[in-house]
């Protein structure tokens, strides 16, 4: 694991043509480092405050989790705020620009002596000092919700993140109050040195009745025809999608992820953009992601021409780029600009079109240090000046590439004797080392823990830096599992329970993307214990599946990828031939058919070449109208593939979302189609908990939607990026779909129908919103983790999904909420669901 969390830092090494000069775009997964207010990396004369309460609860105190004995535990203003104020605030110098992805607020506990604190607040940034910002979401919201109480920390992730060198908090209330603040700061160092850019305000396009709109709705300068003074889209470490209908963001409208402009209001042909930096830099380059679908009307730029400036004129010598233009595939990319080592305080570069429209997700530059002279500045700083000689420093960064690399390849040779070695232990042994790996909401919710051995109860810590800290009453799984009832009754059966087994040759679990069923077997390869499938229902030989010619399928869309195989979208010449009598389709017997095609990759491991033919003999034997049906196979030959149905009308979550308005929720008759849809996929799942099938991933993402609303069961939804904002993924480890999962899947690893029920309660919620937002959407997915603890400890304080405003309320009480009890046995069985959803309808 040690190897996989080091890979991505020397790829990062080996792009960079000299060391320590040249920043590639900022990640934003990574970037959430504590920045200093708790480590004290802060000093206390770079934090201040609009004013204090005493000397005692000045702003050096409001280090959020520390308390050094001198002050009262945190900074408090001189009055109580007051609600059409806001002028209080807690003011932190960072020195620098950085890219600030969370923060987190404590207030006032002083050991019991202190309970003020803030419940909401909100945020306010500068670039220069001077010039003041007000955060806002993605939606327009300013206001944050803070603290409940005086000792817990509550975390925010900042969507869209900003770029800063000052930050303020300033405590909101709905009636005068005293409250006191602790408050750290996440993120990483803006390197790139972009203070502002320029650009024309973006478009709307109309797409087949469809409103699409480009405009940059995060920018945080003027906005008027065009922008000025600020910095938004660009540069909020989002790249767009492939397909710019769709957004990395859930619920936001169709071309969110773009900034873009159609060639009918640039009568000279490009769109020109300035960008504005902190000081002279030495520019290397520059990276655009741009979107390619010219099936639309999309290209990537024909040309880019750059001009630089230093001082108060542009120079004449441009630098210029002609990318060849993709005419075959339509995948977004990054198109990098060669800018020659040039220097420059700023750069105006204009992007010639190439087709209708130009659409960018994302600009980011790699530059050197900065370099001065006399002629650029008006008195001579040493330590501002370069070394016309870099012999030594690129001697420098080759020796350390090549140190590296060796590391890297010690460290591979070492894992695969490691992996061999495992292979020839015993199982207890194998047990014994992985079995405190499953703390799945200890390495979710905190970046590190201390594991328990199976026998020695000794401590071992891990390597991830806690970022999330956790609350007072949070126990580890382990002990969470010892107080369970159902497991309490031998350390035998516990420890069964509980074991990880191997999955694979790399360690990650069995979690398969793209998976149409999942596999259900409680075997070494499944990495959590689940109720056992009957077998028995499949022994015997195979039903024999027939195999289709591959010359007879035509690719027309990649619907989307995992770690082993692909999903696509083809036609299939002749395949009426394959039907049985029970599928019928329409049309012309010689028309194609379209069909999805799961694909194996021809590298995939032995582990996922067993999986993909068990999954093809088991889809084989399933015959529901509401589940998709597998039609034929191509296994003569790699890669392996397997042909299913395909849904004209696409998943229900973008269905739902799409023709939102073709709903009218207070419609008896819109309701009645809604719940017509839930009683589909619970005659589906009522058909596989017959055969003692359990799903795991139940969500709308995974309903195809045909003609007349008619639902059939898959497992797409993993595979596609649309949906990877629905998974969760525990630091490389596993991807789990939390926000639809029960308390017991996450904390103990079991799936059972159980489990699925739970999840069906959560896919009913999303139909009877029509998809508008992500279930919890706010709640962060660690929050989420630390709700399933709730769930376990049953205090009342477990958080439930609102009433949907269309559902009745019996609806809601009986059904969605009977769905989630914390008593797995006292959830009703999809029999039960699929006959009151029908009496719902009478």
């Amino acid at each position: 694991s040690f190897c996989l969390l080091l890979l991505p830092t020397v790829f990062i090494l080996l792009l960079m043509p000299a060391c320590g000069s040249v920043t590639l775009h900022v990640f934003v997964e990574m970037c959430r480092y504590p920045l200093g207010m708790t480590g004290g990396q802060i000093q206390d004369e770079d934090i201040s405050a609009s004013s204090q309460w005493s000397e005692s609860t000045a702003a050096r105190f409001g280090r959020l989790d520390f308390d050094n004995g001198d002050g009262d535990g945190a900074w408090c203003p001189d009055i109580m705020s007051e609600p059409d104020g806001h002028k209080e605030y807690l003011q932190v110098d960072l020195r620098s620009l950085h890219f600030i992805t969370l923060v987190g607020t404590q207030g006032r506990h002083a050991d019991g002596m202190g309970n003020e604190f803030a419940q909401r607040y909100m945020i306010k940034y500068s670039r220069d000092g001077s010039n003041w910002v007000g955060w806002h979401d993605r939606k327009g919201r300013q206001v944050i919700e803070g603290n409940r109480n005086a000792y817990d920390v509550v975390l925010k992730d900042l969507e869209p993140p900003i770029i800063a060198r000052f930050v303020r908090f300033m405590p909101v209330t709905d009636h005068s109050m005293i409250v006191c603040m602790r408050v750290e700061l996440y993120g990483c160092e803006w390197l790139d040195g972009l203070m502002t850019y320029s650009i024309p305000d973006g478009h709307q396009m109309i797409y087949r009745g469809l409103d699409v709109y480009f405009n940059d709705s995060v920018y945080d300068g003027a906005a008027a025809e065009r922008l000025t003074k600020g910095l938004g889209q660009l540069t909020d470490g989002t790249w767009g999608l492939d397909d710019f209908l769709h957004s990395h963001i859930y619920g936001m409208w169709p071309g969110y992820d773009y900034v873009g402009w159609s060639n009918k209001s640039f009568p000279k042909g490009y769109v020109e953009m300035i960008f504005e930096f902190d000081h002279v830099r030495n520019f290397t380059s520059m990276k655009v992601h741009c979107n390619n679908m010219f099936s639309r009307g999309v290209r990537m730029f024909r040309q880019a021409t750059c001009y630089f400036r230093s001082g108060s004129e542009w120079e004449a010598d441009p630098v210029t780029l002609r990318p060849a233009v993709d005419r075959v595939s339509q995948i977004a990319r990054f198109v990098t600009v060669p800018l020659g080592d040039r220097t420059a305080s700023s750069i105006k570069c204009r992007f010639h079109f190439s087709d209708l429209w130009l659409l960018f997700s994302e600009v980011a530059f790699q530059s050197g240090s900065a370099v001065y002279n006399t002629s650029l500045t008006p008195r001579d700083d040493p330590t501002h000046k370069v070394d016309d000689s870099n012999t030594r420093i690129l001697i420098g960064c080759l020796v350390a590439i090549i140190a590296i690399l060796l590391t890297i390849i010690v460290i591979i040779l070492w894992r695969q004797v490691w992996q061999k070695m495992l292979e020839k232990a015993s199982r207890r042994m194998l047990d014994d080392e992985l079995t405190a790996r499953l703390a799945v909401q200890t390495q979710a919710f905190s970046f590190h823990h201390s594991s328990l051995s199976s026998e020695g109860g000794s401590t071992s810590n891990s390597t991830y830096e806690r970022i999330f800290p956790l609350c007072a009453d949070y126990q580890e799984p382990s002990r969470l599992i010892r107080k369970l009832p159902e497991f309490a009754q031998s350390t035998e059966h516990l420890g069964k329970m509980v074991k990880v087994p191997p999955s694979g040759s790399d360690g990650a679990p069995h979690y398969a993307e793209a998976d149409i069923i999942s596999l259900q077997e409680s075997s070494d390869s499944s990495t959590y214990s689940i109720t056992a499938v009957n077998m028995n229902l499949f022994a015997g030989t195979d039903s024999s599946m027939k195999e289709f010619p591959r010359h007879k399928l035509t690719f027309k869309e990649k619907l989307g990828e995992g770690q082993f195989g692909e999903v696509h979208l083809c036609e299939a010449e002749g395949m009426q031939d394959f039907l049985d009598e029970v599928l019928s389709i329409e049309g012309n017997n010689e028309s194609p058919l379209l069909v999805a095609v799961k694909t194996l990759r021809e590298d995939a491991n032995k582990n996922a070449r067993n999986d993909f033919l068990k999954e093809i003999r088991i889809m084989s034997r399933l015959r529901d109208p509401n589940i998709v049906r597998l039609l034929a196979v191509c296994v003569d030959t790699d890669p392996l593939c397997m042909i299913t149905e395909y849904m004209e009308n696409g998943d229900l979550n973008q269905f739902l979302f799409m023709t939102s308005v073709s709903f009218v929720v207070s419609s008896a008759r819109s309701y009645s189609k809604l719940i017509g849809m839930a009683v589909q996929i619970a005659s589906g799942m009522k058909y596989l908990s017959s055969l003692n099938f359990v799903h795991r991933d139940l969500a709308t993402r995974n309903c195809l939607v045909g003609k007349n609303y008619t639902i059939k069961i898959a497992d797409f939804g993993m595979s596609r990026n649309l949906y990877r904002g629905d998974y969760y993924r525990i630091q490389g480890r596993a991807i789990l779909p939390i926000r639809w999962m029960s308390w017991e899947s996450i904390l103990l690893g079991k799936f059972t129908m159980a489990s699925d029920v739970w999840a069906f309660g959560v896919t009913l919620w999303e139909i009877l919103t029509l998809c508008k937002e992500q279930p919890y959407s706010q709640l962060s997915d660690e929050q989420v983790i630390e709700n399933t603890g709730e769930f376990f400890r049953d205090q009342g304080k477990q958080v439930y999904l609102p009433k949907p405003p269309c559902c009745p309320e019996r609806v809601y009480t009986d059904l969605m909420l009977s769905c989630w009890r914390r008593n797995a046995k006292q959830r009703p069985s999809f029999q039960e669901m699929h006959t009151q959803l029908i009496e719902s309808l009478a």
